[in-house]
């Protein structure tokens, strides 16, 4: 909190102020009555009681109420630091592939589920950006909207699952979607990260077109495909003998990926472990960082009432408790 004074020059006639006190206390021993007796002896012998102590206070009261007057005048004021924060953002929309072949666990525990751990750690990351959320399998629907209610959108995120979407890779589908969630934003800069472990097998619109569209509103696209090379072991319930597993080969179209990225001036990444797919949004989350810009404050409070209002009332209260209570006799 920060004091100042918008007139200070008033609190100069603090100074007379402080001399009529110490005038007044400094005569004060010498003061005599008002009233002449032949003999004061038996005034000496009434008790004085609290009478003058009393009207010293009064005195004192007047002092205040000048001081408070003089301080009013020259108008203070509280002030309190604040910011206002002035960001040209980002707007990201995570598209994500929920189809079955994402319980693969060639990406530990598997690859949905390290995908969405390392999405939260990167929505975390974030503080000024709308986020929003697209998942796809056979068809593609909005998760979250655009959003800074980071809170909203990790339960969201928490909600993805396989099995929640009719199975298939909607590439296509998906980037669609999220191009359709961004075309109408007034970003600085718009971003997808999509995110994919197949080829495109379903849908009305092929990868490629999609990208072009994520090109025509200016949307830059990074891709990334999720699975080790080779074959990956992936989890089959059986209903007579449980769990099982059985190799499955990978089949990511990286040259999709890849043409996606190029057209819209994005990057296409290949996440084989867990530990490549965080360093992947992390190498985004530095490509994509938001422009924000500190503008300093300060907000006063006027206190000119406050004071004025003490001391006149202490002026006053000197006043009437002088002719009323505490009147001297002259």
């Amino acid at each position: 909190m920060q004091l100042r004074f918008v007139d200070p020059w008033f609190l100069l006639l603090l100074l007379p102020v402080a001399l009529l006190g110490w005038w007044h206390f400094r005569k004060r021993r010498v003061w005599t009555g008002a009233i002449r007796f032949s003999h004061i002896g038996t005034l000496k012998a009434i008790p004085q009681g609290r009478a003058p102590l009393a009207r010293q206070a009064l005195f004192v009261a007047r002092l205040l109420g000048l001081a408070f007057l003089v301080i009013a005048f020259s108008r203070p004021q509280s002030g309190v630091k604040g910011e206002e924060v002035i960001t040209e953002g980002v707007d990201i929309v995570l598209t994500l592939d929920v189809s079955s072949t994402m319980l693969a666990e060639d990406i530990r525990p598997n690859r949905v589920d390290a995908a969405k751990a390392v999405a939260k750690a990167f929505i975390q990351g974030r503080k000024h950006d709308r986020i929003g959320l697209v998942v796809f399998a056979g068809e593609a629907y909005t998760q979250c909207p655009l959003t800074t209610d980071y809170g909203i959108l990790l339960e969201f995120l928490d909600r993805v699952s396989v099995g929640m979407i009719e199975d298939g890779t909607a590439v296509g589908m998906g980037l669609a979607t999220a191009v359709n969630r961004l075309r109408f934003s007034e970003a600085k800069s718009k971003v997808i990260v999509l995110l994919t472990d197949g080829q495109n097998n379903r849908g009305q619109i092929d990868p490629l077109t999609a990208a072009q569209m994520a090109q025509a509103f200016d949307i830059r696209t990074y891709t990334i495909g999720a699975g080790t090379r080779g074959v990956a072991m992936f989890p089959v319930d059986d209903p007579f003998f449980g769990r099982r597993y059985q190799p499955m080969q990978v089949n990511v179209d990286e040259e999709s990926l890849r043409g996606i990225a190029d057209l819209t001036g994005g990057r296409y990444f290949r996440a084989t472990d867990r530990n490549s797919l965080e360093s992947i949004y992390r190498e985004i989350d530095k490509l994509e960082k938001t422009e924000i810009k500190v503008k300093e404050y300060t907000r006063y409070t006027e206190w000119f009432g406050f004071f004025a209002a003490a001391g006149l009332l202490l002026l006053l209260a000197e006043i009437i408790l002088g002719h009323t209570r505490f009147r001297k006799i002259p």
